[in-house]
């Protein structure tokens, strides 16, 4: 099993990075230069205007760490990587399956079925922690609901039916997220992307951002194409199958993690700023405590289901990807998606 190493996040702009020996140089303005030893590293992620050399650039190739670009308020810009080590037998066997009806339903079914699994625990634990009928209630009842659909899934053979009722359970468990937030302050009514409109939909598509870099990396390491994806539609860029392996973490691992930081008061309102048209963005301070609680949640040890092994929490994807590998290669009679318990 691969070892958990840790992310290097570059915040402050005009920031400088440079090889100096077996680390990276990094250079703050006003600030005095941090040295960090790659060995430690799998990857760096840059927010806004950071510059790196070329002698950096070869270094992290033949280490093996990648390197990202995100805007200052995390949206993908680019990434730079080494030669890719992708096994052709495994990505011939993967895009064979994409001409495959019944394969490319069955493997988004499997997903699906553990999504709204993990969506219903989420929804239960927040029940469970509420002492008023009052929320609890609706976060049972929902919970229900999605229960309900994920049973209905079993039977289903049509991708577009699929996501379907993907979309009616997302509807239900957007619609009683509001009351897994215990401070009233943080006024949460739709799931708003592009751009997020209030600091929770802030919070969480900057923390699907960190997810989806690193299910991406855990499929790459395996020799998977995270472009050639199932339940997502395939487009020029879009890193589908990192989105279809993402969706069986969203709820216990992202959603979980942005609820912790605003019930215990970690982030505050104060901590973010809204844009003339309308988006609501994260401050410099906030960035860096979700970031600090992301790496921290990564650390925590946990019993993958499947394969019966105590590993961190930062593993279960690339654990996934591994049992993925195994199903599309035959090994396997299905693919074991991740079951939060």
């Amino acid at each position: 099993m691969k070892r958990l190493l840790n992310t290097l996040y570059i915040l402050t702009p005009g920031t400088r990075l440079s090889r100096e020996g077996g680390c990276i140089l990094v250079e703050m303005p006003e600030r005095d230069a941090v040295r960090v030893p790659m060995g430690t590293l799998e990857g760096v992620v840059c927010f806004a205007q950071v510059t790196h050399t070329p002698a950096l650039l070869d270094h992290c190739a033949e280490s093996g760490v990648t390197l990202t670009h995100l805007s200052e308020y995390g949206r993908f810009l680019a990434r730079l990587e080494g030669p890719v080590s992708g096994n052709v037998l495994l990505r011939r066997e993967q895009y064979r399956r994409l001409d495959d009806g019944k394969a490319v339903a069955d493997l988004a079914r499997f997903i699906l079925v553990a999504k709204l699994a993990n969506a219903r625990r989420v929804l239960l634990r927040g029940a469970r922690e509420e002492v008023g009928e009052e929320v609890g209630d609706p976060l049972r009842q929902a919970a229900e609901r999605i229960k309900s659909i994920g049973e209905r899934l079993g039977t289903v053979t049509e991708l577009d039916v699929l996501r379907g009722l993907e979309g009616e359970a997302a509807a239900l468990y957007w619609g009683v997220f509001r009351h897994l937030l215990k401070p009233r302050e943080f006024a949460f009514t739709v799931r708003s992307r592009r751009p997020p409109l209030d600091p929770v939909n802030a919070l969480l598509s900057f923390v699907y951002t960190l997810l989806l870099h690193d299910v991406r990396s855990a499929l790459e390491t395996v020799g998977l194409d995270p472009q050639a994806g199932y339940l997502h539609r395939l487009r020029p860029g879009r890193p589908s199958l990192a989105l279809d392996v993402m969706e069986e973490f969203r709820a216990p691992v992202a959603d979980r993690l942005v609820a912790t930081l605003i019930n215990r008061e970690q982030v505050r309102p104060e901590g973010f700023r809204q844009e003339p048209n309308g988006a609501i963005l994260m401050k410099d301070e906030t960035r860096r405590t979700v970031l600090v609680a992301y790496q921290e949640r990564k650390q925590e040890a946990v019993t993958h289901p499947f394969l019966d092994k105590k590993m961190p929490l930062g593993l279960l994807w690339h654990g996934q990807a591994l049992l993925l590998g195994r199903y599309l290669r035959g090994e396997l009679d299905g693919y074991p998606a991740y079951v939060w318990r």
